[in-house]
């Protein structure tokens, strides 16, 4: 276990792959499954007794080994993903649940099953693209495929006893995590971005029940600290981003990241399952109608609403609008909201990056400075 404060163990959890809370889990015969996308039920797994582990590329260093696989139009996020499997740092997984997020992470799937080391459970999981009901119906069928196949590999059965408990912690993390948001909103606020980015991670990567517990720790020792935090008030937006060193390089020119719309972030937390009725039905729900990011057509309009809506809450004095290169999806949503912000007269940047180590450190930091200058910081 951990000899530090609640936050700075939270912090190391969300700055590599393994961790003692994972290793102390597996050491007493938990099972781990991971899983790629937020539109991906964590509760289920869960309520099985298991651990829903998100996969990341964390401390890739290089991806000579995914570039055998990948073509070179693919995120370099998937291809750090997939490096580290092919190292074996995934080989912890006891199941692996790849999502059809978009076309990388679905390439993901074809290239780990070619390339083997699979984990004993390999499953892919489909997610409609547009909200409708006739997609609500084909969500629903594709998460009760994934529960009866977990069921029939892992030998367990889900009871509607255990969900309902999985989905109240589950709420609960979410509360804590807008807890934390909240107190962004002040003038000086007692935490970095970079800091809440490795809080929002940490969730993915512990059992929620112990995560919960050191995120109530983390949330006393960030008041009683005395901490204060200062800057240009700035939103981040876009593509998954697992790297609270990059909010490190935005905040080290001047600028504070305030909040975000990111699926290791405020997309995940600001919707709860529904508790008291059918629990099965209302994680389908949840899950299908959640804020919705880049992947998912028809809804711009809702989701520039709830930037319009962080942006007034939060202050925020600009938004940084980034995507992986190659990312359409969220290139095409960020270029549309920087049109639609800078009209309402809301400053943005487009800045479009590499994942991990592939960053080009140098040249966004200049972007940033850039930025802070035009908002005469």
């Amino acid at each position: 276990m951990f000899e530090v404060g609640s936050l700075e163990a939270l912090e190391r959890v969300s700055s590599g792959i393994s961790n003692p809370l994972l290793e102390e889990w597996k050491r007493g015969g938990g099972r781990v499954v991971g899983y790629t996308c937020s539109y991906f039920p964590e509760e289920l797994v869960h309520a099985l007794g298991m651990l829903p582990f998100r996969i990341r590329g964390t401390g890739c260093s290089g991806t000579s080994l995914a570039d055998a696989w990948y073509g070179p139009v693919n995120c370099s996020y998937t291809r750090c993903c997939l490096q580290l499997v092919l190292e074996g740092r995934y080989d912890f997984l006891d199941g692996a649940v790849i999502s059809r997020t978009c076309d990388h992470v679905r390439r993901m799937y074809d290239c780990w099953k070619a390339a083997g080391n699979l984990p004993p459970f390999f499953y892919y999981f489909g997610i409609p693209h547009t909200l409708t009901e006739h997609g609500l119906e084909f969500y629903r069928g594709e998460i009760f495929s994934l529960l009866k196949a977990m069921e029939g590999h892992f030998g367990t059965e889900l009871s509607p006893e255990k969900l309902e408990e999985a989905i109240r912690e589950y709420n609960r993390g979410r509360r804590l995590l807008l807890e934390l948001n909240e107190r962004r909103k002040r003038e000086r606020p007692p935490v970095s971005g970079q800091e809440a980015l490795a809080l929002h991670v940490a969730s993915t990567a512990v059992r929620r029940e112990v995560y919960n517990r050191l995120l109530e720790e983390a949330l006393e020792e960030v008041e009683e600290r005395g901490k204060e935090y200062s800057g240009t008030r700035l939103m981040l937006v876009g593509s998954v981003n697992d790297d609270p060193e990059l909010v490190r390089v935005i905040e080290g020119q001047g600028g504070l990241v305030v909040t975000d719309s990111l699926c290791f972030g405020m997309r995940s937390i600001v919707d709860m399952v529904e508790e008291g009725g059918d629990p099965f039905e209302a994680l389908v729900r949840r899950y299908y109608y959640h804020v919705p990011c880049a992947r998912t057509y028809g809804e711009f309009e809702r989701k520039l609403n709830f930037l319009r809506r962080l942006i007034k809450e939060w202050r925020v004095e600009g938004v940084v609008l980034e995507h992986m290169k190659f990312c359409d999806t969220h290139g095409g949503d960020n270029t549309l909201f920087a049109r639609r912000l800078e009209e309402e007269g809301v400053p943005t940047l487009l800045l479009e990056r590499q994942y991990g180590p592939l960053a080009e450190v140098g040249r966004i930091r200049t972007r940033i400075q850039a930025f802070l200058e035009r908002l005469g910081r």
